[in-house]
């Protein structure tokens, strides 16, 4: 296993990273640990998740994932051996259930969200504290287009920053990192904390996958020159990029089977450009979604690929697939599939 330096800090981490956003909705307490303990045995040593999780967020489910971690740390007195990460819910009218049932990137919310993410992973401290996304509105979540609301009411990154400040000067957080940003925010957030008005981002945790590669337009420069690397969600693109779900296929208790309001790695075009990747796998007798995972793993600005799984047989090849070199023949086809698809899933 790989390990690199999460950003300008002293932190290393695994070339992968054990996503958990299903544990306590499709996965059991026993089969998180489960995949815990594996993940841990093959030298990954960073965890994400967030407050909001398991996802999709219901109230009777929601704070679980992070107990669960909580509960393994207990159990196997593992603390000093992986770097935590979590995140604090942006803004957002799905989360009557969460604090006031207005989440907000402010000093209140934050303090609390912290003192809560604490209490629930049975821990003095958090690794990287996470913001999940932008509380402004901007193109995220799917949208690549920006329309400006000149009316709207967004936290200033200022109040936001002070506050991470607040929760590092008292030792609850290491470093900060941030999730479904534009190349304006990170840089405003760089800026800033260049200024003395709070700590430095380390990280961007932005979907990343041969489906989107939106993030090489913008914020690919400034992870390698600001040593503020990706963290890579959805390299599957949920899956799909293993093939499971072409030819109109509905594995049982696949994520899209349990949750088909989820389209955004769906759809005629999204279909195509699977396909394409899948046969390009298959003609060079690689696994698709090791290939997909590969290509990710190996880009200048990764630092971390999260890998979600809802069994151990999913999870072993992905890890595995840090140890697969693609040829210059795979990699001069990946980019001529991408010519033809370039953002079908943004």
């Amino acid at each position: 296993m790989e390990y690199r330096r999460l950003g300008r800090s002293d932190i290393k981490v695994s070339s992968i990273c054990l996503g958990t956003m299903t544990w306590g909705s499709q996965n059991t307490e026993e089969e998180a640990f489960a995949q815990m303990d594996y993940a841990l045995g093959e030298g990954v040593n960073f965890f994400d998740t967030a407050e909001m999780y398991p996802a999709p967020p219901r109230e009777e489910t929601f704070n679980r994932t992070e107990e669960i971690i909580g509960n393994w740390l207990a159990s196997r007195g593992s603390r000093d051996k992986v770097v935590i990460a979590t995140k604090v819910t942006g803004p957002g009218s799905r989360f009557p259930f969460l604090r006031d049932g207005k989440p907000r990137l402010t000093r209140e919310h934050i303090v609390q969200a912290v003192d809560d993410s604490l209490k629930r992973l049975q821990t003095d401290y958090i690794d990287l504290y996470q913001l999940h996304w932008p509380d402004r509105s901007t193109n995220f979540f799917g949208k690549l287009g920006f329309t400006h609301d000149a009316e709207e009411d967004m936290t200033p990154i200022e109040e936001t920053l002070d506050a991470l400040a607040e929760v590092e000067t008292a030792g609850k957080i290491r470093q900060i990192g941030v999730s479904n940003e534009t190349p304006w925010g990170v840089m405003t957030f760089l800026q800033m904390a260049k200024l003395g008005l709070g700590p430095r981002v380390v990280s961007i945790q932005n979907p990343y996958s041969l489906l989107n590669r939106s993030f090489e337009a913008g914020l690919a420069e400034i992870a390698i020159r600001e040593k503020c690397g990706l963290l890579a969600y959805a390299p599957l693109g949920a899956g799909t990029l293993s093939g499971k779900y072409l030819d109109g296929q509905s594995p049982e208790g696949a994520r899209f089977t349990l949750f088909p309001e989820n389209r955004r790695y769906r759809g005629d075009h999204a279909d195509a450009a699977v396909r394409a990747y899948v046969d390009l796998a298959r003609a060079h007798d690689l696994e698709p979604a090791q290939m997909a995972l590969a290509y990710v793993n190996t880009r200048p600005f990764m630092t971390s690929t999260i890998i979600g799984s809802t069994s151990l047989e999913q999870l072993k090849p992905d890890i595995a697939a840090s140890d697969i070199t693609l040829g210059d023949e795979v990699l001069d086809a990946i980019e001529k599939i991408h010519k033809t698809y370039t953002y079908p899933c943004p």
